[in-house]
């Protein structure tokens, strides 16, 4: 199934203005474009939105749930099994198994108690997806993520159980500026030897990449409001 011609060429117009952006952003601070992925926010969209920008050449895409994940992904990569999926939302324990089936980067690692379910079932599926570590950069109790403070301990306990971590991901406060944010993200990977930053979304990822992001999640600039 395929979006009506005009919102497809919507969706794939503002996917190409966002790449040049991200483009430029890079080059604005001596980086190669390529340095940075761009991951396609398409949770809550159809598969009818998502196709476009699949023929058109993304293949790294976000979602927020496991099980909207679970009714979208699975045939669309028997068809094109280069598609990188993500998890940018909170996981549930009781998801880890399906998580760790589906997608190929889970980007909210935040407590112990995931981190150990996750431990299991990468054991026992024998299948590894990348791991970032959410880090709760604004200290925000309603907001999932470790605290900046817990970030270098927990990161030492996640190795303990044989996970290999790639990076970390934060999402800033809303009511704030971003960029002490990403600056203290950057920090966080640097004296823990993680090269991948998970950073900036629709309203900053230009901002983001500036201070190292290494990707961007994208939603509502490719895709409209939801």
């Amino acid at each position: 199934m395929t979006a009506n011609p005009d919102r497809a060429a919507q969706i794939i117009n503002q996917w190409r203005e966002v790449t040049t952006d991200i483009g430029r952003a890079a080059r604005d601070v001596g980086r190669k474009p390529g340095e940075v992925a761009l991951v396609a926010v398409s949770k809550t969209f159809p598969v009818e939105d998502v196709a476009p920008l699949i023929t058109t050449g993304q293949r790294i895409f976000g979602e927020n749930r496991v099980q909207e994940a679970n009714s979208k992904w699975p045939a669309l990569k028997n068809v094109h099994p280069d598609i990188e999926l993500h998890l940018i939302g909170p996981l549930q324990s009781n998801k880890a198994r399906e998580a760790v089936e589906l997608f190929d980067v889970i980007e909210t690692v935040d407590r112990p108690k995931i981190a150990e379910a996750l431990a299991r079932e990468i054991q026992r599926a024998g299948r590894r997806p990348r791991l970032l570590v959410q880090v709760n950069t604004g200290d925000e109790t309603q907001k999932a993520g470790v605290a900046p403070q817990e970030a270098d301990a927990f990161l030492g306990y996640c190795r303990e159980l044989g996970l290999e971590i790639d990076g970390l991901m934060c999402i800033p406060p809303v009511d704030e500026q971003a960029s002490p944010h990403f600056a203290l993200l950057a920090q966080i990977a640097r004296r823990n030897g993680l090269k991948t930053l998970s950073m900036g979304m629709s309203a900053d990822y230009e901002l983001a990449i500036q201070l190292g992001a290494t990707h961007v999640r994208v939603g509502s600039a490719i895709f409209g409001a939801r």
